[in-house]
């Protein structure tokens, strides 16, 4: 059977209450008075924007040591060294294969639907000066930078600036330091399980404002934005927003029924954190719930600490299918001709540059200036015609990530035999709304916990 952490425990209680009690119900109704705010008082719904960024700020903070504490965690409770090798392996191996086919499924759309054709923009007559602040950190992208940048100039500095894959780093080498301490390290081990529950009972209280930050974010949204955006270029909105349902319910799916699942069943058990996101426009918001969803479902805490972290640097499939239909759609809305060799070119240089995109707000467009710069052939102050929409195509954005991420969760759990199959498909099935989803109802034993050693829950 398969090991769970006390930290999956979430989700074993069920707390049945009125359906306006549950968190994605709050949720939705938190985004829908959110549009009409922005749509009818646009000033007060700009003014909301602290809510939603002081709601991503809150979990943002606590990102860092749960990805620490979780990964240091699973990795030195592993008897074999080999097996973390083996899963950051296939996990790469998973997610160039994957985001691959999310830039070409977003190559062959955009050429097919040709959203930007007929525009004729002339950038003569567009505001460029909006795109200074992209196209300046655009300068600074490269693959070296990318790969030596994993690498933190201070330990305190990782935290400090809460760079996933620089607290991943740190957290795979105190890992191994912690296992070659054998017996010696047992102590040490028990405290970051015991300090891990601390952190995801602290999620738990802030994942109650949830509904107030999504709220905030959205009104903020429509009333800086308008609905008149949407409008204007709204056949490239519409073909990025197919494009994604496609990727996710045609490979994606397909994914999932290749591993013996639905997909459908699989978004139904992450909803609330897909509203969250909808809410929010940023995946981050939602990674320390994901971290526990996934390890509920039946994944092991090695595989999961190793490939959620990681899938939000490499696993993108939403941001690559964004970054390629943007690039040609810019390319045929200011009539530069790109062959076929040019656009499978813009490809190769997609598969560097897009994994360098957090799962942030506003980093796909940084990713893209980038792209265009190293391109040439297209205009990088094209991208100041896609500025106004860019805030509403992160939600399409950050929703396929999600989805994406937690489906090669399960994926490289399947594909090292980490995954609990019987626990799956009693978790997909379930009909009842869990409140696993709230990682505050988290059990531990009073006696364990009085014993000062938590030991993991066998189920």
């Amino acid at each position: 059977m398969a090991t769970v952490t006390p930290t999956t425990a979430v989700l074993e209680s069920h707390h049945k209450g009125r359906w306006y009690q549950h968190l994605y119900v709050q949720v939705l109704a938190a985004i829908l008075i959110g549009v009409l705010l922005g749509h009818f008082y646009p000033s007060i719904g700009e003014a909301m924007k602290p809510l939603g960024d002081a709601f991503i700020k809150m979990i943002k903070m606590l990102i860092a040591p749960i990805i620490f504490f979780t990964v240091v965690h699973g990795i030195a409770s592993m008897k074999d060294m080999k097996k973390v090798g083996r899963v950051g392996l296939k996990a790469l191996i998973y997610f160039e294969v994957v985001t691959t086919l999310a830039l070409v499924i977003g190559l062959i759309v955009v050429n097919l639907w040709q959203p930007g054709v007929g525009m004729n923009v002339n950038l003569s007559t567009v505001d460029t000066s909006a795109i200074a602040t992209y196209t300046t950190k655009a300068k600074d992208q490269s693959t070296i930078g990318f790969l030596l940048d994993i690498i933190p100039s201070t330990v305190v500095g990782a935290f400090a600036t809460g760079e996933i894959l620089q607290v991943l780093f740190f957290a795979i080498l105190f890992a191994f330091g912690l296992q070659a301490l054998g017996e010696r390290g047992e102590s040490v081990l028990r405290l970051i399980d015991v300090v891990s529950h601390i952190f995801f009972r602290i999620v738990g209280l802030i994942m109650k404002l949830a509904p107030i930050g999504a709220f905030g974010a959205m009104a903020f949204t429509i009333g800086k934005y308008g609905v008149g955006t949407l409008l204007s270029l709204g056949n490239f909105m519409l073909a990025f927003y197919t494009t994604c349902l496609l990727f996710i319910f045609g490979v994606l799916g397909g994914i999932a029924a290749l591993c013996g699942f639905s997909i459908f069943k699989f978004i139904r058990y992450i909803k609330e954190e897909l509203l969250i996101v909808l809410g929010t426009s940023s995946s981050e918001s939602v990674l320390p719930r994901m971290i526990a969803k996934m390890e509920n479902l039946g994944c092991e805490t090695s595989v999961v600490g190793l490939v959620i972290p990681t899938g939000y640097s490499f696993n993108l499939d939403g941001t690559c299918i964004y970054l390629t239909m943007a690039a040609i759609f810019l390319a045929q809305a200011t009539n530069t001709d790109l062959t076929m060799t040019q656009q499978l070119g813009i490809i190769a240089i997609l598969l560097l540059t897009s994994k360098g995109a957090a799962g942030v707000t506003g980093s796909g467009f940084i990713v893209l200036a980038a792209t265009l710069a190293s391109v040439g052939t297209i205009p990088v102050a094209s991208i100041a015609l896609i500025l106004g929409i860019d805030r509403f195509m992160s939600e399409a954005r950050a929703l396929t990530n999600l989805i994406g991420n937690g489906l090669a969760t399960v994926v490289v759990a399947k594909w090292e035999g980490a995954l609990d199959e019987d626990r799956l498909h009693s978790r997909l099935n379930r009909e009842t709304d869990l409140e696993a989803d709230e990682p505050e109802t988290v059990k531990v034993e009073d006696d364990v916990v009085e014993a000062g050693a938590p030991q993991p829950i066998r189920v």
